[in-house]
């Protein structure tokens, strides 16, 4: 600013004019110079709000999906609000001394070679040469690192007590159908990156490189939890253990009651969201509880029920008539539960988990299958960029060279299909001088004598196959029981073998385990590591009960 009277001491009177210090009197020759508003310079305000309104963009869209797509209950849009305002909060990245600690660590953690400060665009940098954009993304991408909106959300659902687990969460972030891997084309979208005061583009802020694991998921929402103070209840074991029975088509009303029963009676804490990144996932513990309920209800202790199966009239047809009538079951009201039936017969459902084994793989989209699917999956999950020009004017030459090949790649594809489309069904054309060499082909061959070995019977070919696939996972087949003592509670171990534990099982028992397995996404020791670690909770609970009683004052009464 300039002023004609020579006045130097000026002072803003908050009414668009300047007055004199000295005498008071408006001043009418100021030269003011307008800024425009793309000049707006770099400011570590911008770029911590860009990532945190970013970050909380891809929740929202999360969320979206969850409820449109899911059927989550919408009381999550409350939950996530609370849950997420207060975790920002307690990273306190707004503090005003933020940015600085950010400088000064970049320097103090830095190793290697100094390189010569440069300033690029005008852009300030620190005594490494380091962009002040980059320090105060990797400060806050170190604070609130992508992978949290995943937790956040499976958190949210937690709390709202829905049966969705972490398993869905990772499955569904993979698939593409909850934003995730693409994600940062709607933020562009709404926020319009690059810009002057944050020279970061969308896709280098907001695009993850890969997805936790299922426990890493669960151990984050568990400390995001205790971070923000928050108390979390159980898992909601009727919901999610009525979708794994559904899912293993037996009779949902019949085990479900009985399971609820041992679930309240013991209570183990494995299964509430427990920080601990070593430990197994809350629905192992699940289906921990269903398979001693299941076990008890249809006495699968050993006694060779799935062997007698395979030399009797058991046929599959009783046990497809037992997936139907669970799974025409599975629209009752739950709350209306029948009384457990005595003597259930466990073969029907060991001859149904026995064949549908091979089914219970999850059914997720896999892409690999078709190549269409997978070019449309790489296009809008993997590759995924905006059409505008003025976004990929913004890429780099190598990710613009990235978006051309994919779409040269899936228009030639498509071009192709349509080309064999039109091209008749029947068998493919060939040259004459093919047929000839085909018919050249068809010489006579000297027979060879071949000597057959001794057919194997069915029930035999069906117990190696079972003792294969348990050396395989390290276990160890047993034989059915004989001469029978005692018909309580079989208990199994695991000994010390060669460098590893060796599990010894009877054939039912395996069979019941390795199908939760396949539909918890485990494999076979971890969920016996579960079975084992809830039966010792329930013998502890049963060696104490009497101890506890005598100790309550009411017990001589009842006496």
């Amino acid at each position: 600013m300039e002023c004609w009277c020579e006045v130097v001491e000026l002072e803003d009177g908050l009414d668009g004019f300047f007055y004199h210090k000295q005498c008071g009197l408006q001043d009418n020759g100021i030269r003011s110079v307008m800024v425009e508003i793309d000049e707006t310079p770099l400011t570590n305000e911008k770029v911590r709000k860009t990532y945190v309104m970013g970050v909380q963009i891809m929740i929202e869209l999360q969320i979206k999906a969850l409820i449109e797509k899911f059927n989550v209950c919408p009381i999550v849009v409350d939950l996530i609000e609370q849950v997420w305002l207060r975790f920002v909060d307690s990273t306190n990245l707004f503090s005003d001394d933020w940015a600085d600690k950010a400088f000064s660590e970049s320097e103090s953690q830095f190793q290697g070679e100094v390189k010569d400060a440069c300033n690029r665009e005008g852009e300030t940098v620190n005594s490494l040469g380091e962009r002040c954009s980059i320090i105060w993304y990797r400060s806050l991408s170190n604070k609130i690192p992508l992978s949290y909106s995943l937790a956040i959300s499976f958190l949210a659902c937690h709390l709202a007590r829905e049966p969705i687990l972490s398993t869905d969460i990772i499955k569904w972030a993979h698939e593409g159908t909850l934003p995730y891997f693409a994600a940062f084309v709607e933020i562009d979208k709404q926020m319009q990156l690059p810009c002057k005061a944050c020279p970061l583009t969308s896709s280098s802020m907001f695009r993850p490189r890969n997805v936790i694991r299922v426990q890493k998921l669960e151990s984050l929402a568990a400390c995001i939890a205790q971070l923000i103070g928050l108390e979390l209840p159980p898992v909601n074991f009727p919901a999610i253990a009525s979708r794994y029975l559904k899912r293993l088509s037996l009779p949902v009303n019949v085990i479900l009651s009985h399971a609820c029963k041992i679930y309240e009676w013991a209570m183990p804490p494995e299964l509430w969201l427990s920080a601990n990144e070593s430990m197994l996932p809350t629905h192992a513990f699940v289906l921990s509880i269903l398979i001693v309920s299941i076990r008890i209800l249809y006495n699968i202790h050993g006694f060779g029920k799935w062997e007698a199966s395979l030399s009797s009239a058991v046929t599959v047809k009783n046990a497809k008539e037992l997936s139907q009538s669970s799974s025409s079951r599975s629209d009752v009201d739950e709350s209306v539960v029948e009384p457990c039936k005595k003597d259930l017969d466990a073969t029907e459902i060991l001859v149904l988990l026995h064949s549908k084994y091979n089914e219970l793989i999850d059914a997720s989209v896999d892409h690999t299958k078709d190549l269409e699917a997978y070019l449309e999956y790489c296009e809008k999950v993997v590759f995924a960029y905006q059409e505008e020009d003025k976004i990929i004017e913004n890429l780099s030459e190598l990710n613009q060279m990235e978006v051309k090949t994919i779409k040269d790649l899936w228009q030639f594809y498509k071009e192709k299909k349509k080309e064999s489309c039109s091209l008749s069904p029947s068998t493919p054309y060939k040259r004459p001088q093919d047929h000839s060499q085909s018919n050249m082909n068809k010489t006579k061959k000297p027979k060879v004598k071949i000597t057959l070995e001794p057919k194997e019977s069915h029930r035999d070919r069906e117990i190696r196959q079972m003792k294969s696939n348990m050396e395989e996972n390290k276990f160890c087949y047993i034989p059915p029981r004989k001469r029978v003592q005692r018909h309580d509670y079989l208990h199994y171990t695991r000994k010390k073998g060669s460098g590893a534990y060796v599990y010894a099982a009877h054939a039912d028992y395996y069979i019941l385990l390795r199908s939760c397995a396949r539909v918890a996404q485990l494999n076979v020791r971890s969920m016996h590591a579960a079975v084992l670690s809830f039966e010792r909770r329930l013998s502890w609970l049963e060696k104490n009960i009497q101890h506890s009683f005598k100790v309550m004052p009411f017990y001589e009464d009842c006496c």
